[in-house]
């Protein structure tokens, strides 16, 4: 094999390419480390200087399936393209690439530049057949080698997982016994945290809801370590939207072992570069699906609407059939309508200043990309003033049970609170009473130690004395735990149940959240003539019912005169001035449409809407540039070009927009003169003389 080694190889510098997969294999597998390094003394052994010979180790800890990152690899195969090289040295063919593609490429450049290949097995010469075939089979082997790698290990995974018995990260709230169970977190502030997740989203129904819920409380939320040095280490902090997101979606806490929930796809970038990202897997594509395996804070039916409620509250996404959580906005029925004309919902708009005139509009084709109008635009207050009365006619069999049902979920709710807050400080004092005993166990003559135990524990019981002082004021403010005697108030309220229910301190989101309890969908009819929309409720249950309502006419339709009030103003231009006509309408006792008397400008307003001419005033011994322009035969142009240059004088009138000229004999002698003198217009005048008389005549003259 030495005999394939000639002088011009040794001239060429020798490249030794050393790489490990995986920063775990540069640390822990140091032998294949160690004999890769010492290919640089087997190059000397073949005849290269070491001022020849350069190692090649910045791609320790990449993977080899790709070019990506691997600059070494890139400076390999650029110089062995330009003839720089003399050899390549690698332990094996997966060291140099793992893709069958890379290792081909690099191969066919060696033969073409007569580089040679050499490893722990030989020495290769790609210019040669059968050591190209060679290096072809062992490239091939290293990617069958790792495919078989690959589905060993992650066959052996699947099928521990379809047991239910592969150890994955657990989320905040469930860890591992000693036999290897999932079981609850032994810590309850830190249950008493979960809970309140999925207790806060029942309330509001969103995510932003619970973490505005968790805010407005002071509470906070654990993250448990999984893995590294800090493995089980608890840390408390504020919860954010993202974190409540995917709670809500993991199945473990609904007592579900789920494996393959995410999967790795290739890609290719901008730059035509393969990548991988991890992408979301549908549910019913996940590998296992054990449902009922260990023990859930809710139920599996509970986690299915709490995805659904999630996927409808998206506004980014695709058009759901109704919105999700109530919102602050003063339209009660926001996410309940539906348009019977294209299906879809009903979305609230809030027009004027501050949103002082909320509506209902659908927007039609106008979701498609279609230019569209919609199909129809209701005022708030007439819908939900009909579902109001309604509503309110429903709910007065079941009043007292509504009112006492509502006053005991609220006393769960605060006690729920307290006894975080209870928990957090109890949580506090013991790490009081522990930096006290670490204290106490030091020698007093250790005074580096000493003083450093002492102002821990300082800073421990500041605050633990800050957090009671936080739980106090929480207790005066926000604790609504009901007494014998507010609960005997609630329950007399309960017979008057609309004066609560109109009462200015009853919040609109809470009356949207009562009537998604009782209504599930209303579908909106829009009637032409009459002007009405009948509203088709469905109530929770199957029971259906619809109701007519009144739709008021628009601002422009109150605003709009009458055809026969038209025709009125049409006659009367005939003979009369605008502010005659104003004058005569008022002496009658007519009212403008806003209710106020009529003036000029306004039926000058009318007029120009209705294209309505008015009469042409006149003047005595005065003409408009019209009738001067037709008695004398020239264009209006000639006479305003005579204006311009003063020959001729203007009048204005008060009451006339139109420019009067004084039809006298020294300005009808001035404008003759012109006229007459004025080459342009004679020859104009002879032109059209000549063009009618051989129309008449029928001949040229």
């Amino acid at each position: 094999m030495i005999v394939k080694i000639k002088e011009h190889h040794r001239r060429q510098p020798a490249y030794i390419y050393i790489r490990q997969s995986t920063l775990g294999q540069v640390r822990h597998h140091r032998e294949s480390t160690e004999r890769q390094y010492g290919f640089r003394n087997r190059a000397m052994e073949l005849g290269w200087k070491p001022a020849k010979i350069r190692t090649l180790d910045r791609d320790m800890g990449l993977s080899g399936s790709q070019m990506t990152n691997r600059e070494d690899f890139k400076t390999l195969v650029a110089d062995v393209s330009m003839g720089q090289v003399g050899a390549v040295f690698s332990l094996e063919a997966s060291r140099l690439a793992r893709s069958s593609l890379d290792w081909q490429r690099l191969v066919e450049l060696c033969g073409l530049t007569a580089t040679l290949v050499i490893d722990e097995d030989g020495i290769y010469d790609p210019s040669d057949f059968n050591d190209a075939l060679l290096l072809g089979i062992k490239g091939t082997i290293a990617q069958a080698e790792l495919h078989y790698i690959r589905a060993r290990l992650l066959g052996g995974r699947i099928n521990k997982a379809q047991k239910g018995e592969l150890r994955i990260p657990l989320p905040v709230g469930y860890c591992y016994d000693e036999s290897g169970k999932i079981v609850f977190d032994p810590d309850q502030e830190v249950q008493g945290a979960v809970r309140l997740v999925f207790e806060y989203f029942r309330k509001t129904g969103s995510g932003y809801g619970v973490v505005s819920e968790f805010n407005q409380q002071g509470l906070m939320f654990p993250r448990r370590a999984n893995g590294g040095v800090w493995d089980g280490n608890l840390t408390w902090g504020r919860i954010y939207d993202e974190r409540v997101t995917s709670i809500l979606r993991h199945p473990c806490y609904a007592g579900a072992y789920a494996y393959g929930r995410r999967c790795i796809a290739k890609e290719l970038s901008r730059k035509g570069e393969v990548r991988t990202r991890t992408r979301k897997v549908p549910m019913d594509k996940w590998q296992v699906n054990i449902k009922d395996h260990h023990q859930g804070y809710i139920t599996w039916e509970e986690y299915l609407k709490n995805r659904e409620k999630l996927e409808n509250n998206r506004t980014n996404g695709k058009m759901t059939m109704l919105s999700g959580p109530s919102r602050e906005g003063r339209c009660l029925l926001q996410g309940l309508l539906l348009c019977s004309r294209c299906g879809r919902k009903i979305s609230p708009r809030y027009g004027g200043e501050g949103g002082k005139y909320p509506t209902y509009a659908c927007l039609g084709g106008r979701w498609e990309g279609r230019r569209s109008k919609g199909c129809f635009i209701i005022p708030q207050n007439v819908l939900d003033s009909a579902v109001s009365r309604r509503v309110l006619e429903v709910l007065q069999p079941v009043q007292i049970d509504i009112a006492i049902q509502a006053m005991l979920e609220l006393e769960a709710r605060d006690e729920s609170v307290a006894q975080q807050w209870r928990m957090r400080i109890e949580r506090a004092d013991y790490e009081a009473q522990l930096a006290e005993k670490r204290y106490q166990e030091v020698d007093p003559l250790n005074r580096l130690v000493a003083d450093t135990l002492e102002r821990r524990w300082n800073e421990v019981l500041e605050k633990l004395e800050e957090l009671k002082q936080q739980y106090s004021e929480f207790q005066k403010k926000e604790l609504r735990v009901a007494t014998a005697e507010q609960k005997a108030k609630v329950r007399a309220l309960a017979q008057d149940f609309p004066r609560v229910w109109n009462a200015p301190s009853t919040h609109i989101k809470d009356k949207k959240r009562m009537l998604r309890l009782l209504i599930k969908d209303i579908t909106i009819e829009r009637v032409a003539e009459p002007r009405q929309a009948i509203v088709h409720i469905r109530w929770h249950g199957g029971a259906c019912e619809d109701i007519v309502v009144d739709v008021p006419p628009t601002m422009a339709d109150r605003l709009r005169y009458t055809r026969e009030f038209v025709d009125k103003i049409r006659t009367l231009a005939q003979t009369l001035f605008d502010d005659q006509i104003a004058e005569y309408l008022n002496q009658e006792g007519c009212k403008s449409a806003t209710g106020k008397p009529f003036t000029a400008s306004k039926v000058k307003t009318i007029r120009h809407c209705h294209r309505i001419l008015a009469p042409e005033r006149k003047y005595p011994g005065y003409l408009t540039v019209k009738q001067i322009s037709v008695e004398f035969e020239v264009s209006k142009d000639v006479i305003y070009y005579l204006i311009r240059r003063k020959t001729i004088k203007v009048h204005k009138f008060p009451k006339s927009r139109c420019a009067w000229i004084k039809c006298n004999a020294e300005t009808e002698n001035a404008l003759r003169e012109w006229i007459r003198n004025s080459p342009k217009i004679q020859k104009q005048r002879r032109q059209r003389f000549i063009e009618n008389y051989s129309v008449k005549n029928e001949q040229p003259l």
